[in-house]
């Protein structure tokens, strides 16, 4: 690897991880650059006072709003990016999410493919991760052409009891899809997997199950503390130069094609950093959109509470309901999806309610069950990222909120009917990447979009971008899984069109199971 390498990804999170790992057996010289490292495995992981109420993990770094007010935003720079603290759920957009919606407060478009184009891939990309799931259960879920290779994993008994309710309620509470090796997890401690980091733990993400199937061939090289300042452009328009920081000192490479995959917002950010006097707006922006169509998905925690209930649960997140994802039940648009978030201790609910003693949350919370509301969040061009100089501005303006209101106004009903009388709810705010997407976009051409339906750059030849970014829509479910799929995808045109014959070495290694 001493030579210049023939693809450079920026950032090892699920896209950066996951186009790795497609791209390993073609033989190209494949340099990763991340710009955190490994997170260590550490008694501390496990410390939920550590982590929700002193901010272990927390970046040390500010962004800010328009207005010029700062604020300390939940994004991770480490090994695996932000799925390293996700809640392993890998769900499947459903196909209706690839066609045109109409919301109470707008239309989310139509992806330039249809579901069916991204299908065969989801299959790979669930092989790839290990998820655990199962299928009939749900009626929004789109058709599968293999099945899980894994049982989900199960309910504990209170959580078993509260679907058992919800069906009698006429509900269709299904197993949520997840890379988890729950035996592996709850081995180490006994914690929930949502929002606590994972070290080899068990937990199924990019680093552990992508990026370890990347590194297993000799071509694959990953280099950690490199933060990515600037990408640099030639006569002819492509990505000559990428150049980084590495224990502050400037270095830079010179690959034959550039993904980028650091994430929605510091993908849009580089694109916008690396202007230079032919592209005066950024990188891969001629249409303007690079940094627009920034969307958060509108989340709320929802606590159902109630004396005659024992919630003794570990980890809980096993099961999500859609009855109200596709319509609002009564032939209104759609709401959204409800799922169970992670077991909310009274360490972790202490976090948000600092001034409420520890025993007390406690006692609350071992009569408690916590839901996840999550609503689709419709792109907007003046919802965006922009940049002065070092400083990343975030100017998100929430859309489709009355959706959002409207679902966690449903979940409280059904809770109260279901025998937890007293119900709590609180949104999640910016501080939060509730699944933060949008702001380089596919599309169907250069007037419209940066990026074309394989992700790369109208404007650059040899730059793909391949992360959250590249979602057009938020939809309501997980988006981890359709990034992964859609970097199978990018990898498979890649390593199968004309785009490496310059100077790759294409002595490949042999294929690699579950992926080919």
């Amino acid at each position: 690897m001493n030579d210049a390498p023939d693809i450079v990804i920026v950032g090892s999170g699920v896209g950066g991880a996951t186009v790795a790992a497609g791209l390993a057996a073609t033989g190209a010289r494949i340099l990763i650059l991340e710009a955190g490292d490994h997170i260590a495995d550490d008694p501390v992981n496990r410390d939920q006072r550590a982590i929700f109420q002193r901010g272990r993990f927390r970046p040390k770094e500010t962004w800010y709003e328009a207005g010029g007010k700062g604020f300390n935003p939940g994004n991770y720079y480490n090994v695996g990016g932000n799925s390293k603290f996700y809640g392993a759920v890998l769900s499947r957009y459903r196909r209706e999410d690839f066609e045109t919606i109409h919301h109470q407060e707008g239309i989310s478009p139509a992806w330039p493919f249809p579901y069916e184009v991204l299908e065969p891939w989801y299959g790979r990309a669930e092989r790839l991760y290990n998820v655990r799931g199962t299928l009939g259960e749900d009626p929004t879920e789109p058709h599968h052409s293999l099945p899980y290779v894994y049982p989900p994993v199960p309910d504990e008994p209170a959580i078993a009891e509260v679907r058992a309710r919800l069906k009698r309620r006429g509900l269709h509470p299904s197993s949520l899809p997840l890379g988890i090796d729950l035996d592996k997890w709850l081995a180490k401690a006994r914690t929930p997997w949502d929002a606590h980091p994972n070290s080899q733990d068990g937990k199924m993400d990019a680093e552990t199950a992508a990026l370890a199937v990347a590194l297993r061939h000799r071509n694959v090289r990953l280099e950690t503390n490199a933060r990515v300042v600037r990408l640099e452009t030639g006569q002819s328009g492509r990505i000559e130069e990428v150049v980084y920081l590495k224990d502050g000192q400037p270095l830079s490479v010179a690959p034959g094609i550039v993904i980028l995959s650091a994430g929605a917002v510091q993908s849009s950010a580089l694109l916008l950093r690396s202007a230079n006097d032919r592209y005066k707006r950024g990188l891969a922006n001629s249409s303007d959109q690079v940094g627009r169509n920034f969307m958060n998905h509108n989340a709320s925690a929802v606590i159902g509470i109630s004396p005659t209930f024992r919630n003794d649960s570990v980890y809980q997140k096993t099961f999500a309901f859609n009855d109200f994802y596709l319509s609002d039940g009564q032939g209104g648009p759609p709401l959204g999806n409800v799922q169970l978030l992670g077991r909310v201790s009274g360490k972790i609910l202490k976090g948000s309610l600092p001034r409420v003693p520890e025993w007390l949350l406690n006692l609350v919370t071992a009569h408690a069950i916590d839901f996840y509301a999550m609503s689709e969040d419709i792109p907007n061009p003046e919802s965006r990222v922009t940049v002065d100089g070092d400083r990343v501005i975030l100017q998100w303006q929430r859309t489709n909120w009355a959706a959002h209101q409207a679902l966690v106004a449903k979940l409280k009903d059904i809770l109260k009917s279901i025998g937890f009388p007293i119900v709590l709810a609180r949104a999640f705010d910016k501080r939060t990447p509730s699944h933060q997407c949008g702001t380089v976009r596919i599309g169907n051409g250069p007037a419209t979009a940066p990026l074309d339906g394989f992700c790369r750059a109208y404007d650059h030849e040899n730059l793909f971008v391949v992360d959250a970014s590249f979602l057009p829509t938020s939809a309501a479910v997980n988006p981890a899984l359709t990034i992964a799929s859609q970097a199978l995808r990018v990898a498979d045109h890649i390593a199968s069109k004309d785009l490496m014959q310059t100077g790759l070495n294409t002595a490949a290694d042999p294929p690699t199971p579950g992926i080919q």
